[in-house]
């Protein structure tokens, strides 16, 4: 997994959920984070991808189960 990339998304949620407190790990997920609803997973696949420069479909969103897949589907995207 990428440090760099797992940093920038840290930042990107830490904005999002405006919580500075909150430890990204590959395994988390929505049910984790008490703020994460739906309205807050649309800001924060909009900041991620703005973020680094990447498109993410709602397709390849709604497979998404947990951060740590979040940051290989960036990779992927940035590798491309």
């Amino acid at each position: 997994m990428n440090k760099q990339v797992m940093e920038k998304l840290t930042q990107v949620f830490h904005d999002v959920f405006d919580d500075d407190e909150l430890v990204l790990t590959p395994q988390l997920s929505a049910d984790d984070v008490d703020e994460w609803d739906s309205l807050s997973h649309i800001r924060l696949i909009l900041s991620v991808q703005r973020a680094f420069n990447v498109k993410i479909s709602p397709a390849e969103t709604s497979r998404l189960k947990n951060v740590g897949e979040l940051v290989d589907l960036i990779e992927a995207k940035q590798a491309a």
